[in-house]
Parts: structure tokens; sequence; C-alpha cells
């Protein structure tokens, strides 16, 4: 309860947001690491996934500073020790329903025991490598606003003309299915007719 003082009800309001910006502070910032680390480099037009991950952290009003701390992490450049790999773990649900997770993790085996625990708890199994990974594709997948079903119409044909595999135009939204390979190649078509990143 935060009484009737104003600065009780805005302390309250304003360490709610803060906590928020600073759990997806650090969840970009790992991805940011790790986009370094298995993207190849520190130079985003070389490394298509450290772009996206650089493009998100802008469009959460991220400080410069934490952006460049993180890349420094991912390239073995900083001070910190913490060294992030990215897991995939492969299980069943509780229906018989095939789970693909993708982890972050400092720590191999408390990751996979925490995965297990959690499989366990919802009546599912973590399974062996590979036991379900072939139930699913890698995607690439951009989502647009678009103002008309005109410039969506257009947008899509520029996209599949640039190697999209599918497109999808519902309700002044497209959405853009691509290989992952063909996503940087599309996403540059699509930026070259101004829209943007």
């Amino acid at each position: 309860m935060s009484g009737h003082s104003k600065w009780s009800t805005i302390k309250h309001q304003k360490g709610a947001a803060d906590a928020k910006r600073g759990a997806l502070f650090t969840k970009i910032s790992r991805e940011l690491a790790v986009a370094v680390k298995n993207g190849g480099g520190t130079d985003p037009n070389m490394n298509f996934h450290l772009r996206l991950v650089l493009d998100k952290a802008k469009g959460a009003n991220m400080p410069q500073d934490s952006i460049s701390r993180a890349v420094k992490r991912g390239s073995g450049e900083g001070a910190e020790g913490e060294v992030l790999e990215e897991i995939t773990y492969e299980g069943y649900g509780p229906g018989g329903g095939a789970i693909l997770l993708q982890a972050l993790t400092t720590n191999r085996n408390r990751t996979a025991a925490d995965v297990r625990s959690a499989f366990n708890r919802g009546g599912g199994n973590l399974g062996e490598t590979g036991c379900v990974a072939w139930n699913f594709d890698s995607l690439g997948v951009i989502g647009l606003e678009v103002k008309d079903v005109e410039r969506g119409e257009e947008l899509s044909m520029i996209a599949i003309d640039a190697g999209a595999d599918d497109v999808k135009l519902e309700d002044e939204f497209l959405e853009i299915f691509t290989a992952v390979d063909q996503l940087q190649t599309v996403q540059k078509a699509l930026e070259s007719e101004g829209v943007p990143p």
C-alpha cells in the first residue's frame, strides 16, 4: 500500500517499470554475448544475428554502454568471466507432444537438472538428442504491420522475389517465412523498399 503520499505511488510504479526494463536488458545482454560468440565477430555487417539483436536492443532503448559491454563479453574481451552457451533440449510433454527447448546457460549440468525437473513436474520427460528435432523446421520470420492490403501484397511480392518461402497477410499484418540463411537477404530487400529494420 502506498498510502496517501504521491511519492510513494510514483516509487512503486517506477520500481515495477525499472524491474521490467532491467530484466529485458539482462536478457538482451545475454543474447548479444551469444550472438558475438556464435555468429563470428563483433561487426554487425558480417554477423547478421548480432545485427538483429542490436536492433532489438536499440528498440528497447538499451544504453550504448551496456550494449558495448555485452559485445565485449561475448568476444572474450570483457572482465566478466561468465561464459554463456546456447543449448538445445528435446523432450515430450504430458500428452506426448514434442518439445524443443533452447536455453542460454553458464552451467550445462545445472540447466539440464532444472529442465529435467520441469519436464517431470509437468508430466513429461526429457528425451535424447535428436528424438524430436526432426519434427521441427528452423525458419526465419519477419512480422510487419502494413497500412493497406495493396502495400502488403507489394511487400509480399518483394519478399518472395528475394527468396521468402511463404507469406501470410491478415488484417494489416504481414508475416514472411524464410529459410534461416535467406533471412538477411529478404530483410535487406524489404529495407531497400523503405521498411524499417
